[in-house]
């Protein structure tokens, strides 16, 4: 919003147009699909290059971070369903034990990033929920499992996905049991332009000063952002916003999230900065 106003009150003097997006639903990744399904890319003024930011605790406020190519992993939602055959839990030979199968299949669909993909190619896969039984001494019918997939390579992403659905549905045959595995597919890769990514150092540099910029390795999140950049040439840069100082280092999606509030001018001057640097080498 504030580089909204700066900018407005300079319109007459600016070369070209921008256009501003306010996304909903970057949570769930379905906020930059809905705006480019409606034509945001393409109606007047069509968009030519994409700038964005993120703040960033993992940074220290007054530093921005920036990185040409993957920044942000794919993020696909997994869902893995293993039906058994319920029973006493004194009794285990007359049942098939989903809660056996799940265990095991934890453990394995760890190699398939230990074994099945290279070591220079990042990837991680994370069983973050399981849910089966109702009471100690009774082996269930079924257990759930819920997950995520992360990484950066997209004949990669595909291969992986493909592989963990036949490693849940052949180790639990193994067992007697059966896996049923649905994946909600989530954002891609968020990828930088190169050309993109380098005029927003030059305009960070220039406005806080050649020793505020860094370079930053990719991180395992996710962001929607991805969809702008797969259709135009961008940057998504981040913000640090981390004073260890004042308390203000919490990771991002803790409960005790805050971060300091300076971040937020320095974000203005540097996007505005961009987006007339952005303007005067496209418009």
């Amino acid at each position: 919003m504030t580089v909204a106003e700066l900018l407005a009150r300079h319109r007459a003097a600016l070369r070209g147009q921008v256009k501003f997006l306010f996304q909903p639903a970057e949570e769930t990744v379905d906020g930059a699909r809905l705006m480019i399904a409606e034509g945001v890319l393409d109606a007047p003024p069509a968009v030519d290059v994409v700038l964005g930011l993120h703040l960033w605790n993992y940074l220290p406020v007054g530093r921005i971070g920036v990185r040409a190519g993957p920044i942000f992993a794919s993020a696909d939602e997994l869902t893995i369903t293993v039906r058994g055959r319920g029973g006493h839990g004194a009794l285990p030979h007359e049942t098939v034990d989903p809660v056996v199968v799940a265990a095991q299949l934890i453990t394995a669909l760890q190699t398939l990033v230990s074994r099945e993909t290279p070591p220079l190619e990042p990837a991680v896969l994370t069983i973050g929920m399981i849910h089966g039984g109702t009471a100690f001494n009774i082996i269930p019918e079924r257990v759930d499992l819920r997950g995520t997939l992360r990484t950066f390579d997209p004949a990669l992403r595909e291969r992986l996905l493909a592989r963990l659905a036949a490693l849940a549905r052949d180790l639990a045959a193994a067992f007697r049991a059966e896996a049923e595995v649905s994946t909600r597919l989530g954002c891609a890769a968020v990828v930088n332009d190169p050309r993109v990514t380098e005029l927003v150092r030059r305009a960070a540099a220039r406005e806080l000063g050649p020793e505020a910029v860094v370079e930053v390795p990719g991180t395992t999140g996710g962001d929607d952002m991805a969809d702008f950049l797969a259709r135009r040439p961008g940057c998504y840069f981040l913000v640090g916003s981390g004073n260890p100082t004042r308390g203000l280092d919490r990771p991002h999606h803790s409960p005790e999230f805050d971060f300091d509030e300076t971040a937020l001018g320095l974000a203005a001057r540097v996007l505005a900065r961009a987006t007339l640097d952005a303007l005067a080498t496209w418009a």
